[in-house]
């Protein structure tokens, strides 16, 4: 892909207001013009594109190198936008998820109207929608009154941005913005549901930072999750078919204790290999490879998968062969750190 030149607009907290809305109308006018700009999100940072415009949908393939059979998330920032998006009206358990998490960090999957371009969707007849609670996010798609068909903003495969620094790492040159809002809060991309079957109970088809147990809650109903070969099977939203999450370096997941994870280091580190561990605080000092990674409290899981990208990207840039990998219980937010790591680990 050619180069073009990236702008790059820092809005944080020493942003004055006149500011702050004038970078807010910069990115909304280069999303009407139909290019691309990467800004963040309360889960990662997003490579938005107008999501009614096919030409410019088309242009987040080719800066990420996606393939085009992986379905797109429209970001709204209204009701009234989701309405022209979809054509059904809204099931009960629809209407449920929508009163208790949105804005939030998920996304669920509806009928698909003939407004939605076929590029979005992957050629599906359903289309994947969020409301995200990021200010700076809902201002842009305020401001550009479209709604925003945005991944992750980061080379196709790669682990997911979590700051404006690793998508320049990933998209300089490829993209006309980047909006630099800081270090994203929950660091894993939306939970994805699958409502579009009417009455019939949600689907979890990816999760998220809104867990099953807190969807079971607010809906008063059980929740099924795809299983893995269902979900390469059945492409209906990102993150489903392909390699994702993955750095350079080889990552190997490793359950029990710290006596089964230091004797993988060594097998390994014998076979003349380098080696890094990524580890919770408790086990520090308790492993010993070339480089150590502390991925936090084991008991925080939501600090865990604030930085989990940032473990991820930062090994790379070590001199290192391979990552062994503290695996975690699958549960509530567990569920999705462990969801990531498998896509990363290959598994």
């Amino acid at each position: 892909m050619s180069c073009q030149q990236t702008e790059h607009f820092t809005v944080d907290n020493y942003v004055d207001e006149k500011t702050w809305q004038e970078y807010v109308e910069k990115a909304a006018h280069i999303l009407r013009a139909e290019e691309l700009v990467a800004f963040p999100t309360e889960t990662v940072y997003g490579l938005g594109a107008n999501g009614l415009s096919t030409r410019a949908v088309q242009k987040i393939f080719k800066a990420k190198g996606r393939p085009s059979d992986n379905p797109l998330i429209l970001h709204i920032g209204s009701l009234t936008q989701l309405y022209s998006l979809i054509r059904a009206p809204l099931s009960f358990h629809a209407e449920k998820l929508i009163e208790h998490f949105w804005p939030g960090p998920l996304t669920l999957i509806f009928p698909a109207s003939d407004r939605v371009p076929r590029v979005v969707t992957a050629g599906l007849d359903t289309v994947a929608v969020r409301m995200p609670a990021h200010r700076l996010a809902r201002a842009i798609i305020a401001k550009a009154d479209v709604p925003i068909a945005a991944p992750s903003a980061n080379r196709s495969g790669k682990p997911s941005p979590t700051r404006a620094e690793h998508v320049r790492e990933d998209l300089d040159g490829r993209v006309a913005a980047i909006i630099d809002g800081g270090s994203t809060g929950y660091g894993l991309e939306s939970t994805v549901v699958d409502v579009s079957d009417g009455e019939r109970s949600p689907r979890i088809l990816r999760p998220g930072g809104v867990t099953k147990e807190e969807m079971e809650e607010a809906l008063g109903v059980s929740m099924a999750a795809e299983g893995r070969e269902r979900r390469k099977n059945n492409v209906r939203a990102p993150g489903m078919k392909y390699r994702h999450y993955s750095p350079d370096t080889n990552v190997k997941l490793v359950d029990g204790s710290c006596a089964d994870m230091q004797a993988r280091i060594d097998e390994a580190r014998n076979r003349g290999e380098r080696v890094a561990a990524a580890i919770t605080s408790d086990r520090m000092g308790k492993i010993s490879a070339d480089e150590v990674l502390i991925l936090g409290d084991a008991s925080d899981l939501q600090g865990i998968s604030t930085h989990l990208y940032d473990h991820l990207r930062a090994v790379d840039k070590m001199d290192v062969n391979v990552l062994f990998m503290q695996t975690f219980a699958e549960t509530g937010l567990g569920k999705a750190i462990m969801n990531r790591l498998h896509k990363a680990a290959h598994s």
